[in-house]
């Protein structure tokens, strides 16, 4: 009995040893909890109360973290050449057009377009995914402007699809890609421009379905400017490109 006493007073002693912090400045002593609020007596008698801010402090670091990373997260592993003109030709590049500006163009053509988001939403969603690929995103929503009559439709697409560049669409009788939603219609289209105008692969996993098609056809080539997408993209497409360009000014002079 003695020794069990004996023995349970030690491990006592043990584990208050691993609770008790000895203060040195006024030889306070406390039991250290960061969660709840303190008190530390000192041998003048007086009682300081301490707020938890040890965990408060924690916290804020690894949310300082963790926004660095989601920073870091949205920086392109990539050079993406600035574009400086409106009479720069080339798919990959950075927007000149701003959001609300292609929104006002769409608006003013067709107050009604069908499509499953609101304009607002669906222009964000092709900078968003173009910021993401290198691929310009003012000119590929002038792109779907043109494949989709200003998304009137009324050609073999139909707008439950949510394909805006007519995906899969190799006939008259052949209705082509269906996404499930807009920002992966939106995905498809900034990827199938990638696979022509770069042998990176997407930041996103793929789903636009014709990508290694295009990949395997073109191996090691790659298309730089929107005009060689004439008779490529849409055949027989002859000023193709030249039109989506023009498209694109229109916006921008909106």
């Amino acid at each position: 009995m003695r020794k069990d006493t004996v023995l349970r007073g030690s491990l006592a002693a043990a584990l208050m040893g691993f609770c008790i912090l000895t203060v040195t400045s006024g030889e306070a002593r406390r039991v250290h909890d960061p969660d709840t609020t303190t008190k530390v007596r000192t041998e003048r008698g007086a009682e300081v109360e301490e707020k938890p801010d040890f965990r408060m402090r924690i916290d804020a670091l690894i949310k300082e973290a963790e926004k660095a990373n989601a920073v870091a997260a949205e920086k392109p592993l990539f050079s993406v050449p600035q574009t400086l003109s409106e009479y720069d030709t080339a798919i990959i590049g950075t927007p000149l057009a701003s959001q609300e500006q292609c929104v006002d163009y769409l608006l003013s053509v067709n107050p009604y377009p069908a499509i499953s988001v609101t304009p607002r939403e669906l222009v964000a969603y092709y900078y968003e995914e173009g910021a993401r690929e290198g691929i310009r995103p003012d000119v590929a929503f002038a792109q779907a402007l043109k494949e989709t009559g200003f998304f009137r439709y009324g050609g073999t697409v139909t707008p439950d699809q949510n394909n805006y560049c007519g995906l899969g669409t190799t006939s008259a009788t052949v209705k082509g890609a269906y996404f499930a939603t807009s920002q992966i219609g939106v995905r498809a289209h900034i990827q199938h421009l990638l696979a022509y105008a770069s042998t990176r692969e997407p930041m996103q996993p793929v789903v636009d379905p014709r990508y290694s098609l295009v990949r395997n056809v073109y191996g090691t080539n790659t298309l730089g400017h929107w005009q060689d997408l004439n008779g490529r993209w849409a055949v027989p497409g002859d000023s193709y490109g030249q039109s989506i360009l023009s498209m694109f000014r229109a916006i921008l002079h909106k």
